[in-house]
């Protein structure tokens, strides 16, 4: 464990016991990890143009008639 590093947490949520502290820096290290799972599975999107046809037709006509409804 990072000592000084432990120490400025402790300083930034003064008044916040370890185990809350730790639960804090759990919980943000897996919404991190899942925002970066979400943005991976995404990334599949920048590979194909909105406007090429697949096997459901293709995503800015879909996005077109979002728009309208």
């Amino acid at each position: 464990m990072d000592g000084a590093l432990l120490a400025e947490a402790r300083t930034r949520r003064a008044g916040v016991n370890d185990a809350k502290l730790f639960d804090a820096a759990l919980t943000a290290l897996v919404r991190s990890s899942r925002a970066s799972e979400i943005d991976a599975a995404y990334a599949a999107y920048d590979d194909q143009p909105l406007d090429e046809a697949d096997a459901w037709g293709n995503l800015a006509s879909f996005r077109d008639a979002a728009a309208t409804s």
